[in-house]
């Protein structure tokens, strides 16, 4: 196929892709969709045990390396204004995830006319990114073990189209969430001294839980312990027996992670029985952090130079991305691209400049082209 031949069929994917968002795990018509896509073009999909998601792979013979995009939508009502909004009530592609499926989609056409290809490219369409689950479905299946670098491409709408945006180490944060029940004993408000009070337990749990960052953690260490979610009581003149807070927890480096949470239900369990209660704490473990190996992002900034295409070293950010769990096994980069400025991501207005595929494409292609040459040339000396 013609370059602008890719670029019109891709961006006519997009408009699909945009129109039919499914959420995380119920990806099944969009699975069933790119499938056709690529038997069209001949390019061959691995048979795995997945229920959506797939991957699929170009080339044969060492080095292996493999690009991912993810798939799922977000449960939001779509608000953008564009001719090809979802056409499903609720759901939205909020994230930018069906313009990483078409660029995937396009990068995979691409590749697939290119004969010289010095290795195997695994192309992966991951399902369930935004629960945090379908990284940890593809790398159970094993399809991965051979892969020696990986790479991820992200929308990115605070840059214009076409800038390249990552940064070597830590580029996003690990995610955790926590529930933290507080059980005391009710009473009326004018007979506090037979009640145990779990509003009095939160209080000063929620000012304790911010001596974890404060006073137990490296202070040039990045840690996050919020809490956003606070209920108890049903009347303003009743002692509730019990109550509860939720949040979320983010960090960088594992040590931080697992004091975080050994501390927050030390503290809840300590005062909740200081005031002749008790807790139960809930830890869900998400994603550690996204951690970019150096030599693969400083490539990643080698082929946007080489495309004349502007490099910006990533800002801190502790927001969540399970591209993380392929990086504790496999050593690459996860990478964002401008997408135009405009409302961010998981915002209902948020749209991805159809226009910016073609430079994904032309970077994505470039990419996979250098890394499997850079690998290549490792395995020859």
């Amino acid at each position: 196929m013609e370059h602008k031949e890719i670029v019109a069929e891709i961006k006519d994917h997009f408009y699909w892709l945009h129109r039919h968002p499914e959420l995380s795990g119920e990806e099944f018509g969009t699975t069933e969709y790119l499938k056709n896509v690529l038997a069209s073009h001949s390019v061959l999909v691995y048979p795995l045990p997945l229920s959506t998601g797939l991957v699929a792979h170009i080339g044969q013979g060492n080095p292996v390396i493999a690009f991912r995009c993810d798939i799922d939508a977000l449960p939001m009502q779509e608000e953008s204004g564009l001719d090809y909004s979802s056409e499903y009530p609720g759901r939205m592609h909020a994230c930018g995830h069906d313009f990483h499926a078409a660029a995937l989609l396009g990068i995979a056409l691409a590749l697939k006319n290119d004969n010289s290809l010095p290795g195997t490219v695994k192309l992966i369409f991951q399902p369930a990114e935004e629960t945090l689950g379908g990284a940890r479905q593809i790398l159970e299946t094993g399809i991965l073990d051979d892969v020696q670098a990986i790479f991820g491409l992200h929308c990115c709408a605070a840059y214009p189209n076409g800038t390249i945006i990552s940064r070597p180490g830590f580029m996003n944060g690990a995610v955790d969430e926590f529930r933290i029940d507080f059980l005391g004993r009710g009473a009326h408000a004018c007979r506090p001294h037979i009640a145990a009070d779990p509003v009095i337990m939160i209080g000063n749990f929620i000012q304790a839980a911010q001596t974890i960052v404060s006073r137990n953690v490296n202070p040039f260490h990045s840690l996050l312990v919020g809490i956003s979610h606070i209920e108890a009581g049903t009347a303003k003149n009743i002692i509730p027996e019990k109550g509860f807070v939720e949040g979320t927890i983010r960090s960088l480096y594992p040590e931080d992670r697992k004091l975080a949470k050994e501390r927050l239900g030390s503290l809840a369990c300590s005062i909740a029985e200081s005031f002749g209660g008790g807790a139960v704490v809930h830890i869900t473990d998400g994603s550690p952090a996204t951690n970019n190996t150096p030599e693969w992002v400083a490539l990643a900034e080698q082929v946007a130079r080489k495309l004349q295409m502007p490099f910006v070293t990533a800002p801190d950010s502790l927001s969540g991305e399970d591209f993380a769990f392929y990086q504790q096994n496999i050593p690459g980069a996860f990478i964002q691209i401008g997408t135009g400025i405009g409302p961010m991501m998981h915002n209902p207005a948020f749209r991805a400049d159809p226009d910016a595929l073609e430079l994904a494409v032309q970077f994505g292609v470039q990419l996979v082209q250098e890394a499997l040459e850079k690998l290549k040339y490792v395995e020859s000396c």
